[in-house]
């Protein structure tokens, strides 16, 4: 596909800079080229010279570089023209490009035209926005990871296997004859075994690499006094909140957007739980519950006082139901889906040497103890000084081994809920698949659903998405690019 128009925008970040770019895509990009910079352009050189107006009057110098299609960002002719950062110089240079035929290019369209053009793929399209956008190091490098086509590869793969499969279903169907069992045949049932223990994979991997893109929510609870604020401060990295001997300081929501053991994370810490007093507490209080309802991972920070000393580790890691309890007593609803860390902070109370704290003794029961648990429930314990900072670091940990996130890992990528959504309805459409062609035996059923899985599938690589999924996508861009 090529587009009968050219596109022009600014391509670099408004204000002021040493370098600004004017990009062009698009047909008459070549002559535009020339137009300005007066002089013959040569195809894939940086060529120095004087960016003119209609008549003459030179608006800037600097740097014009041409690429003829197919061998451009776009698949098309792009004039990419180089020259002084200023918003003002610019901005005349834009004009002029229109004044030569280009008109003003939507968000994100030279990356649409480049994959329109093929040149790439609809997940590293997104890619492209993801990396600019990258909040965090390890949001960059999965970032360009989905960019480079590692994202792309392993949906590649899962649909060369449907197809496969498919291909020898369907064949069974157009050739009655060889009357081949499909429910106890042997290539069915290999290929969608493998399959489907590969969607769950990269389903694993898409879901981390989600979590790295867009963060998780966090909210920091628990009673008055139990160190809520100082905690927030420690992971922080800031004094945000008032720390202070008196109770119920804080009143209403303090929040702080940190990076934990490479996850973005979004703090949010709460008023004190517990009998209110008076109006503002019971708001407090009732917003506290609102946080709780709709974040991904809540800290129940509990004060660690005289028993933690001797304490069991079933004992300080009590069922969550109880958690879930204590939470509704104050009108808080625990959601399912939620990671809990129960925080028994202030243990450096129980040791007048910084070494021998209680610390140690504490963490590793609840070590083995959280290793069984993190992958059922997401619910474990750990032992905590903020005020000294013991233990913060088995905080991120313990988030990386709950949401199964790998740093530095060469797997890691970047996925938007999306890929995360189709992959899991494509996951379902195999397993119901599977079960009616146990169940009725009947190929056309089976391919059907097949076909289902695949065209689920194919969206996230836009080999199949209508026009609404990639006008929504496009549109997010910044101009320019």
């Amino acid at each position: 596909m090529h587009s009968n128009d050219t596109i022009a925008a600014i391509a670099t970040p408004s204000g002021r800079g040493g370098i600004g770019v004017v990009r062009v895509s698009g047909p008459s990009a070549g002559l535009i080229g020339e137009k300005i910079s007066s002089s013959t352009l040569q195809a894939r050189h940086a060529q120095l010279c004087d960016f003119t107006d209609a008549s003459g009057r030179t608006i800037d110098r600097g740097i014009a570089l041409y690429f003829v299609a197919p061998h451009s960002y776009t698949g098309e002719d792009v004039l990419e023209l180089q020259g002084h950062g200023n918003s003002f110089v610019l901005d005349e240079l834009l004009q002029r490009t229109f004044e030569l035929g280009a008109r003003p290019a939507r968000p994100g369209e030279f990356t649409e035209r480049a994959f329109l053009n093929d040149k790439i793929d609809l997940a590293q399209a997104e890619a492209i926005a993801d990396t600019i956008s990258s909040n965090s190091r390890a949001a960059a490098r999965s970032a360009v990871a989905s960019l480079v086509g590692r994202f792309s590869e392993k949906i590649d793969q899962l649909l060369d296997s449907l197809t496969q499969l498919r291909t020898y279903v369907e064949a069974t169907i157009d050739f009655p004859e060889e009357e081949l069992d499909l429910p106890n045949d042997d290539f069915v049932n290999k290929q969608l075994n493998e399959t489907l223990a590969n969607i769950q994979s990269v389903l694993k991997q898409a879901s981390a690499g989600n979590i790295i893109r867009d963060g998780l929510s966090v909210v920091i609870v628990g009673a008055p006094n139990a160190g809520k604020s100082s905690l927030l401060n420690r992971l922080s990295g800031e004094d945000i909140a008032i720390v202070s001997e008196t109770a119920g300081t804080t009143r209403d929501m303090l929040r702080s957007d940190i990076e934990l053991g490479g996850i973005p994370l979004r703090l949010v810490d709460t008023a004190g739980l517990r009998e209110a007093s008076n109006e503002i507490e019971r708001e407090g209080i009732r917003r506290a519950g609102e946080q709780v309802a709709k974040a991904d991972i809540i800290l129940f920070v509990k004060s660690a006082d005289n028993r933690i000393s001797n304490a069991k580790a079933d004992d300080l890691l009590p069922p969550r139901d109880v958690i879930a309890e204590e939470l509704a007593r104050f009108g808080v609803e625990l959601d399912n889906d939620s990671a809990v860390l129960l925080l028994y902070n202030k243990i450096d109370l129980f040791s007048q040497k910084p070494r021998q704290y209680q610390s140690s003794e504490l963490q590793q029961p609840l070590e083995d103890y959280k290793s069984a648990a993190v992958n059922t429930e997401r619910y474990a314990a750990i032992g905590i000084s903020a005020l000294k900072d013991q233990g913060i670091g088995l905080i991120a940990q313990t988030l990386q081994e709950m949401f199964a996130l790998q740093q530095d890992n060469e797997t890691t990528f970047t996925a938007r809920q999306r890929h995360v959504d189709t992959l899991r309805n494509c996951q379902h459409a195999l397993v119901k698949a599977k079960e009616q062609l146990h169940a009725s035996g009947a190929a056309e059923l089976f391919a059907e659903d097949l076909r289902s899985a695949q065209m689920q599938l194919a969206e996230i690589t836009g080999r199949f998405s209508s026009d609404d999924l990639l006008g929504e996508i496009f549109s997010s861009f910044c101009i320019g690019k």
